[in-house]
């Protein structure tokens, strides 16, 4: 008789069933738990991301597919630049953090560069814990090059790939971010540095969990070092970018969102979404999960053209954006909206049904007054 399953073994193993027979489960990092923090109510996101299905195979299984991911130059010249900033030991990375985050402590002769080598994403999360505690106890400056952390998001455990965490002389701990993204005459494109803080951010949760469960926790630094091309060149410079508001936000987020096994367990037998099934098929599995979609989306989820055209097909205000869907209150629709702007329905001392008519009114007088001249 096989011995009786765990909560999170059957959990494992209904996440599988939802991946497909055989597919193998994609890694959720940090990007992609930066996105789904920003959207919490999307039960289908994290659902998908919880099961580790690849969601871009999905999309084009869908008729959908997302214009997502990088070129492979682009991949080639990002992996270049983050060889040639940890090369020596990391000597030039450690000469950035201290100049930036540390200049009163010691200069970084001798570095400690751990191996994190160990099986499984599980046996690599352990000797990184390890590592950060003996570089706690031994002093000086440790950098762990690719260690593997681990998160709680939504019942399920992620696991995180940070370029590199640094460990200071007084013990505390630095994230380190390397983009390949050029720095012009000192700063980079807001946009970029705004989405590299909250992938940030997220490693920053990840690693005050490690940290907490030490015997005397070490502080862990919210401010991050960014390092990119200087100008055009290849060379590397970095900036201290403060991740404390991405981080409250973020951490916030994932606690808001529904745990993935309330979601599988409403979900119906047999529900699986393998790109392999039929399109119709798979579409109905998809539809199963309620999705939030907002045109932020278009840049976060590559499952985003799918649900803006369902969400367009069902004349749902969600595809005018976050910012409208919260003013008209209870009004979902669009012909919803326009019968109450036009007085045909709605409760006149509803404040949406009343801005909406006002509205429509100054239109009506700007058109007919148009219209005379």
């Amino acid at each position: 008789m096989p011995p009786p399953r765990t909560p999170g073994t059957a959990l494992r193993q209904r996440l599988a069933e939802l991946r497909g027979p055989d597919v193998p489960a994609r890694a959720l990092d940090a990007r992609a738990l930066a996105a789904l923090a920003a959207n919490p109510g999307c039960r289908r996101r994290a659902i998908l991301d919880g099961a580790g299905v690849d969601k871009a195979a999905l999309a084009s299984a869908l008729g959908a597919p997302s214009a997502f991911g990088q070129s492979q130059f682009a991949l080639t010249r990002g992996n270049a630049f983050e060889a040639k900033v940890k090369a020596d030991g990391g000597a030039e990375l450690l000469r950035l953090v201290r100049e930036k985050l540390d200049p009163a402590a010691e200069e970084p002769e001798r570095t400690c560069v751990p191996d994190l080598t160990a099986s499984g994403p599980e046996g690599r999360t352990a000797r990184t814990a390890l590592a950060l505690r003996e570089a706690v106890e031994a002093g000086g400056w440790t950098l762990l090059d690719h260690p593997m952390l681990a998160l709680e998001v939504a019942g399920s455990p992620a696991f995180l790939e940070p370029d590199a965490v640094v460990v200071h002389p007084d013990g505390s701990w630095t994230v380190v971010e390397i983009k390949s993204f050029p720095m012009l005459d000192g700063s980079a494109d807001p946009a970029k540095v705004g989405a590299a803080a909250r992938q940030a951010a997220v490693y920053v949760l990840a690693l005050e969990e490690v940290a907490s469960r030490l015997p005397s926790p070490p502080p862990v630094r919210h401010r991050v070092l960014l390092v990119c091309p200087k100008d055009f060149s290849n060379l590397p410079t970095a900036a201290a970018v403060d991740v404390r508001k991405q981080r409250a936000v973020t951490g916030r987020q994932l606690a808001r969102l529904t745990r993935i096994d309330e979601i599988a367990d409403a979900l119906p037998e047999g529900t699986c979404f393998s790109p392999a099934l039929p399109a119709e098929e798979l579409a109905e599995a998809v539809e199963s999960v309620p999705a939030t979609y907002a045109p932020e989306c278009l840049a976060a989820c590559e499952l985003a053209f799918h649900c803006r055209r369902r969400s367009r097909e069902a004349d749902a205000v969600t595809s005018l954006g976050r910012a409208v869907r919260a003013e008209l209150g209870g009004l979902t629709t669009v012909p919803e909206v326009l019968a109450a702007a036009r007085g045909e329905a709605g409760d006149p001392d509803d404040p949406a049904v009343a801005a909406l008519r006002r509205a429509a009114r100054l239109r009506a007088e700007a058109l007919e007054e148009a219209g005379c001249r």
